[in-house]
């Protein structure tokens, strides 16, 4: 499964790279989390509850940091196990620009996984469903917990002319994971969806 989109923050480069290595907000943000721990550098344990059709189930894993090169990308190395439920693994491939024009920054983000067990036997049209409906999520409380900490980002970004570029919109492509994605978190989501 391959999984690709983009995302228009109101925040500067800075700050969303900072949310994004932030295992607080990453918890907040993805669906279904209840633990992201740091556990060496650039590593992270994570857990969460995944329901894809009839099988839910806990999936226990780590996330490893790759190719860190602030405050500009990284590669999301996870893998993780649910039991019975199956197992995932992948990458995340996560990069943060400024905009071509106006103030924030764009999130990109490039996402393969493996997915196996009984998750996999669900159906590929369904499990892409489920992520691309956590990818909306993930990003849904990604950008409030944005405006919570960066309200002026947003006030400014609102009170732009009607004549003026509006930043562009989230891509709609391959659903994204498991930052998780997300991941950053997105990247965890994708990760954690991908499972």
């Amino acid at each position: 499964m391959e999984m690709q989109g983009s995302r228009h923050l109101a925040v500067s480069q800075q700050q969303a790279w900072e949310a994004l290595n932030d295992p607080q907000v990453l918890k907040a943000c993805i669906p279904g989390c209840d633990k992201v721990e740091p556990t060496a550098d650039n590593q992270y344990a994570i857990a969460m509850a995944v329901k894809v059709g009839p099988v839910a189930a806990r999936f226990a894993g780590k996330i490893t940091l790759l190719d860190v090169l602030p405050p500009n990308s990284y590669t999301l190395a996870f893998e993780g196990q649910g039991g019975a439920a199956g197992f995932g693994k992948g990458s995340a491939k996560v990069s943060l620009a400024p905009p071509v024009e106006g103030a924030g920054c764009e999130l990109n983000y490039t996402a393969n996984a493996q997915v196996g067990g009984k998750i996999a036997q669900v159906g590929q049209r369904l499990v892409d469903g489920v992520a691309r409906s956590m990818a909306e999520e993930f990003f849904r409380r990604f950008d409030e917990e944005m405006q919570r900490r960066y309200p002026d980002a947003y006030a400014a970004q609102a009170a732009l002319p009607p004549d003026a570029p509006a930043p562009a919109a989230p891509a709609r492509g391959i659903p994204m994971w498991a930052w998780i994605a997300f991941g950053a978190g997105i990247l965890l989501a994708l990760f954690v969806l991908m499972r």
